[in-house]
Protein backbone atom coordinates (compact mmCIF):
# COMPACT_ATOMS: atom_id res chain seq x y z
CA UNK A 1 0.00 0.00 0.00
CA UNK A 2 1.37 3.42 -0.95
CA UNK A 3 1.63 6.55 1.26
CA UNK A 4 -1.54 8.85 0.67
CA UNK A 5 -0.33 10.94 -3.34
CA UNK A 6 -0.30 14.46 -1.28
CA UNK A 7 2.66 12.71 0.70
CA UNK A 8 5.83 14.90 0.44
CA UNK A 9 9.01 14.65 -1.49
CA UNK A 10 10.37 12.29 1.16
CA UNK A 11 7.96 9.83 0.89
CA UNK A 12 7.89 10.18 -2.88
CA UNK A 13 11.36 8.70 -3.11
CA UNK A 14 10.62 6.56 -0.23
CA UNK A 15 7.75 4.89 -2.31
CA UNK A 16 9.75 5.14 -5.30
CA UNK A 17 12.89 3.02 -3.46
CA UNK A 18 10.21 0.48 -2.59
CA UNK A 19 8.87 0.03 -5.71
CA UNK A 20 12.29 -0.33 -7.09
CA UNK A 21 13.11 -2.87 -4.42
CA UNK A 22 10.12 -4.75 -5.26
CA UNK A 23 11.21 -5.13 -8.87
CA UNK A 24 14.21 -6.44 -7.55
CA UNK A 25 12.97 -8.57 -5.52
CA UNK A 26 9.93 -10.36 -7.02
CA UNK A 27 9.71 -8.99 -10.97
CA UNK A 28 6.60 -6.65 -12.27
CA UNK A 29 3.63 -6.96 -10.29
CA UNK A 30 0.32 -7.96 -12.54
CA UNK A 31 -1.51 -5.20 -13.40
CA UNK A 32 -4.92 -7.23 -11.67
CA UNK A 33 -2.95 -7.48 -8.19
CA UNK A 34 -1.94 -4.15 -8.52
CA UNK A 35 -4.76 -2.75 -8.76
CA UNK A 36 -5.97 -4.61 -6.15
CA UNK A 37 -2.85 -3.34 -3.45
CA UNK A 38 -3.92 0.09 -4.88
CA UNK A 39 -7.54 0.10 -4.08
CA UNK A 40 -6.55 -1.38 -0.17
CA UNK A 41 -4.76 1.48 0.12
CA UNK A 42 -7.61 3.99 -1.24
CA UNK A 43 -10.06 1.67 1.60
CA UNK A 44 -7.58 1.64 4.43
CA UNK A 45 -10.34 3.28 7.01
CA UNK A 46 -12.54 0.53 5.72
CA UNK A 47 -11.22 -2.72 7.16
CA UNK A 48 -13.66 -5.29 4.90
CA UNK A 49 -13.16 -3.61 1.84
CA UNK A 50 -9.25 -2.86 2.23
CA UNK A 51 -9.22 -6.88 3.50
CA UNK A 52 -11.23 -7.68 0.66
CA UNK A 53 -8.35 -6.10 -2.25
CA UNK A 54 -5.78 -7.35 0.11
CA UNK A 55 -6.98 -11.23 -0.20
CA UNK A 56 -7.77 -10.84 -3.91
CA UNK A 57 -4.59 -9.67 -4.71
CA UNK A 58 -2.54 -12.45 -2.37
CA UNK A 59 -4.90 -15.08 -4.18
CA UNK A 60 -3.36 -13.94 -7.57
CA UNK A 61 0.15 -14.01 -6.59
CA UNK A 62 0.39 -14.55 -2.71
CA UNK A 63 4.14 -14.79 -3.08
CA UNK A 64 4.88 -11.72 -4.45
CA UNK A 65 6.57 -9.21 -2.30
CA UNK A 66 4.47 -6.56 -3.23
CA UNK A 67 1.60 -8.87 -1.54
CA UNK A 68 3.54 -9.37 1.32
CA UNK A 69 3.89 -6.12 1.96
CA UNK A 70 0.92 -4.77 1.48
CA UNK A 71 -0.32 -7.13 3.53
CA UNK A 72 2.26 -6.83 6.41
CA UNK A 73 1.85 -2.81 6.20
CA UNK A 74 -1.91 -3.29 6.86
CA UNK A 75 -1.90 -5.09 9.82
CA UNK A 76 1.06 -3.27 11.21
CA UNK A 77 -0.44 0.04 10.94
CA UNK A 78 -3.94 -1.24 12.33
CA UNK A 79 -1.90 -2.29 15.25
CA UNK A 80 -3.43 -5.82 14.42
CA UNK A 81 0.30 -7.43 15.86
CA UNK A 82 -0.11 -11.04 15.82
CA UNK A 83 -1.56 -11.51 11.97
CA UNK A 84 1.53 -8.54 11.39
CA UNK A 85 3.68 -11.10 12.65
CA UNK A 86 2.59 -14.42 10.79
CA UNK A 87 2.64 -12.24 7.44
CA UNK A 88 6.57 -11.56 8.44
CA UNK A 89 7.16 -14.88 8.99
CA UNK A 90 5.52 -15.31 5.55
CA UNK A 91 8.07 -12.47 4.14
CA UNK A 92 11.27 -14.38 5.83
CA UNK A 93 10.15 -17.94 4.45
CA UNK A 94 10.33 -15.92 0.83
CA UNK A 95 12.97 -14.22 1.01
CA UNK A 96 15.06 -17.43 2.70
CA UNK A 97 13.98 -19.58 -0.54
CA UNK A 98 14.60 -16.27 -2.66
CA UNK A 99 18.71 -16.16 -0.96
CA UNK A 100 18.70 -20.04 -0.36
CA UNK A 101 19.29 -19.69 2.67
CA UNK A 102 17.91 -22.66 6.10
CA UNK A 103 13.83 -22.38 6.40
CA UNK A 104 14.63 -21.80 10.08
CA UNK A 105 16.15 -18.03 10.80
CA UNK A 106 17.23 -19.81 13.75
CA UNK A 107 19.95 -21.49 11.89
CA UNK A 108 21.03 -18.44 8.89
CA UNK A 109 24.50 -17.78 9.02
CA UNK A 110 26.31 -14.35 8.58
CA UNK A 111 28.37 -15.98 5.73
CA UNK A 112 24.95 -17.43 3.59
CA UNK A 113 24.51 -13.98 1.73
CA UNK A 114 25.84 -10.68 1.79
CA UNK A 115 24.23 -9.11 4.53
CA UNK A 116 26.92 -6.38 5.61
CA UNK A 117 26.05 -5.42 0.79
CA UNK A 118 23.60 -1.83 1.07
CA UNK A 119 22.87 -2.78 -2.71
CA UNK A 120 22.56 -6.58 -2.07
CA UNK A 121 18.29 -5.72 -1.54
CA UNK A 122 17.32 -9.45 -0.94
CA UNK A 123 19.68 -9.52 1.94
CA UNK A 124 18.50 -6.33 3.32
CA UNK A 125 14.88 -7.27 3.13
CA UNK A 126 15.66 -9.88 5.07
CA UNK A 127 17.19 -8.46 7.77
CA UNK A 128 14.65 -5.65 7.65
CA UNK A 129 11.79 -8.48 7.98
CA UNK A 130 13.66 -10.12 10.85
CA UNK A 131 13.70 -6.93 12.54
CA UNK A 132 10.07 -6.30 12.18
CA UNK A 133 9.51 -9.98 13.35
CA UNK A 134 11.45 -9.40 16.37
CA UNK A 135 9.41 -5.94 17.34
CA UNK A 136 6.03 -7.85 17.08
CA UNK A 137 7.33 -10.58 18.76
CA UNK A 138 8.19 -8.67 21.72
CA UNK A 139 4.86 -6.20 21.46
CA UNK A 140 3.28 -9.77 21.73
CA UNK A 141 4.68 -10.50 24.89
CA UNK A 142 6.56 -13.41 23.34
CA UNK A 143 10.05 -11.84 24.86
CA UNK A 144 12.45 -15.15 24.33
CA UNK A 145 11.41 -15.24 20.26
CA UNK A 146 11.78 -11.47 20.25
CA UNK A 147 15.19 -11.25 21.85
CA UNK A 148 16.47 -14.57 20.47
CA UNK A 149 15.37 -12.45 16.71
CA UNK A 150 16.89 -9.21 17.77
CA UNK A 151 19.98 -11.24 18.61
CA UNK A 152 20.24 -13.09 15.41
CA UNK A 153 19.66 -9.94 13.59
CA UNK A 154 22.97 -8.65 15.39
CA UNK A 155 24.78 -11.19 14.39
CA UNK A 156 24.18 -11.22 10.45
CA UNK A 157 24.32 -7.18 10.98
CA UNK A 158 26.88 -6.48 13.88
CA UNK A 159 27.85 -2.94 12.16
CA UNK A 160 23.76 -2.69 13.22
CA UNK A 161 22.64 -1.11 10.13
CA UNK A 162 19.71 -2.14 10.47
CA UNK A 163 19.06 -1.21 13.97
CA UNK A 164 18.57 -4.36 15.83
CA UNK A 165 20.50 -3.00 18.96
CA UNK A 166 17.55 -1.14 20.34
CA UNK A 167 15.00 -3.65 20.30
CA UNK A 168 17.40 -5.44 22.78
CA UNK A 169 17.93 -2.23 24.87
CA UNK A 170 14.22 -1.72 25.20
CA UNK A 171 13.79 -5.15 26.48
CA UNK A 172 16.74 -4.42 28.61
CA UNK A 173 15.58 -1.61 30.06
CA UNK A 174 11.69 -3.49 30.04
CA UNK A 175 13.35 -6.33 32.24
CA UNK A 176 14.97 -3.48 34.43
CA UNK A 177 11.42 -2.42 35.40
CA UNK A 178 11.49 1.01 33.26
CA UNK A 179 7.97 1.48 32.31
CA UNK A 180 8.65 3.93 29.67
CA UNK A 181 10.07 1.21 27.46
Amino acid sequence: MLDAPDAGSAEQASAEQVFAAISLLGGALPAEVDRHLRAAGRHYADDARALEHLAAAAELAPAHPAVLIGRYRFFFYKGRWAQALSVAGECLAWAARLLGLPADWHDTRPQQAEFGAYDAVPARFYLFTLKGYAYLSLRLDLLAEGQAAARKLLELDPADRVGGQVLLDVLRRREAGDDDA
